[in-house]
């Protein structure tokens, strides 16, 4: 580890298979916690390569427990998070919006490190069962058409960094690695990030893959589609930037889609818009988040598929996606 902390302290760059092996020995408790802190720390001041990002990602997949999950197209709806916003949980609500319309989903999260409240604190909260089960994730997705992975459960490997991230409570480069280490491997994915820069590394990677994906970035530094002004969307097909003139909807302010201050403040936010008491800025700006998933697995047109997210929200069809979730988690 010191050869490669001088190296990188220097802004040189280490190999995709030389970042792989640093985590493959993070996970086996070869460095301590000054060094992985550290490891961490310089990619805070430093820019990360294709490179080094696929080295990461590849560890990753290689260390996770898998889940097979073929055969039910889902999608994953995941952030990078580290966008520094502070929004509600965006994501995790357009997820349910998005079983609702019908497209399964294997949303992957975390607990907030960056943020006051990740996916999984508010799911947590709210009473959902965290497992890796195959079994019971396969019957959530036939039962509620979404089933919950929550990272640490099946990234064990990662126990080590775990609680470093923990410590440091800022944006590290795992950020960038969440969305694309889902260990069902889903067919689908939309991935916001939270920089321009980001955008052009995902989208290189992809690209490399079999996954049908949207990958989004909101020019005003959001990780997902704001609708607080124009976006970069870039998917398997095309390039293009989205307005919310494309949903047929007033541009929000930020002050619009702020998030709670606590999980529970949070939480409380999460039931009032699946209850249909949400202002029209965040019931518009999840379907807006909703409306990208639904288009990229159904390939259809993001105003079509806007209003089949409208539709989930407004009809009880997500609301009730989430309650069967929450019964099958009590059994």
């Amino acid at each position: 580890m010191k050869n490669i902390l001088n190296r990188l302290i220097n802004q040189e760059h280490i190999s995709s298979e030389e970042a792989k092996d640093v985590l493959v020995n993070m996970s086996h408790g070869d460095y301590n916690q000054s060094q992985i802190a550290s490891f961490l720390t310089v990619y805070m001041m430093r820019t990360i390569t294709i490179d080094e990002l696929q080295g990461f990602r590849d560890a990753l997949l290689e260390l996770c427990i898998p889940v097979d999950l073929k055969g039910y197209n889902a999608i994953d709806l995941c952030g990078t998070g580290g966008d520094g916003k502070d929004t509600f949980n965006i994501s995790t609500l357009a997820s349910f919006v998005t079983s609702g319309a019908g497209v399964n989903v294997a949303k992957h999260g975390n607990y907030g490190v960056s943020s006051a409240c990740g996916s999984s604190n508010v799911l947590e909260h709210l009473g959902v069962k965290f497992s890796k089960d195959v079994g019971f994730l396969k019957t959530c997705l036939d039962d509620a058409g979404i089933c919950i992975m929550h990272a640490p459960l099946f990234h064990p490997a990662m126990k080590h960094v775990a609680p470093i991230r923990q410590d440091l409570a800022v944006k590290t480069f795992f950020n960038m690695l969440g969305p694309m280490v889902n260990p069902a491997f889903p067919e689908n994915q939309m991935v916001g990030v939270f920089s321009l820069e980001l955008l052009r590394l995902y989208s290189y990677l992809y690209q490399n893959t079999a996954k049908n994906y949207s990958i989004v970035h909101a020019l005003d530094g959001y990780d997902e589609i704001s609708l607080t002004g124009s976006a970069k969307v870039i998917n398997n097909n095309a390039e293009y930037m989205i307005n919310p003139s494309n949903f047929g909807v007033e541009t929000l302010t930020e002050g619009a889609i702020h998030g709670g201050h606590s999980v529970a403040a949070s939480a409380q936010i999460f039931t009032h818009i699946l209850d249909g008491q949400g202002t029209i800025a965040q019931n518009n700006v999840v379907c807006a988040n909703a409306a990208i998933a639904i288009s990229t697995v159904n390939n259809t047109p993001i105003s079509e598929s806007f209003v089949l997210a409208q539709n989930s929200l407004k009809s009880g069809a997500a609301k009730k996606r989430f309650e069967t979730l929450i019964a099958l988690s009590k059994k």
